[in-house]
C-alpha cells in the first residue's frame, strides 16, 4: 500500500476484528471545515500475516472521532497512526 502523506496530511490504519469485514467506518473531524470521511474494513495481507483494517490514506492533521466508538484519534502530518478499533458496548456491527 502506498500513501501520499506529508506536510499537514497523515493517514490512519484502523485495525479491526474479522467480523467487521465489509463494514464502513466513519470518521468525523473536530474541525467543522473538514468533511467527514469513511473507509471500508478489508482483509489486508502483510509480511506479518493477515489482518483486517480500514485505511484512511489522506487525512488533514487534527483530531477525529471514530463512529461506533468513543475513540478520538489525533492525526499528525507525515505520519501513519496505527490504531486498534474499540467497538462501543452498545454498538452493533452491520455490513453496508
Amino acid at each position: 500500500m502506498i500513501l501520499d502523506i506529508g506536510g499537514d496530511v497523515g493517514a490512519l490504519m484502523l485495525r479491526t476484528s474479522p467480523r467487521m469485514a465489509g463494514r464502513e467506518i466513519d470518521l468525523t473531524p473536530d474541525n467543522v471545515t473538514l468533511p467527514p470521511t469513511h473507509s471500508a474494513v478489508r482483509e489486508r495481507q502483510s509480511v506479518n500475516g493477515l489482518s483486517f483494517a480500514a485505511v484512511y490514506p489522506h487525512l488533514k492533521s487534527g483530531t477525529y472521532t471514530v463512529e461506533g466508538s468513543a475513540q478520538r484519534i489525533t492525526i499528525e502530518g507525515g505520519r501513519v497512526a496505527d490504531v486498534e478499533y474499540e467497538l462501543d458496548g452498545d454498538a452493533t456491527v452491520t455490513s453496508r
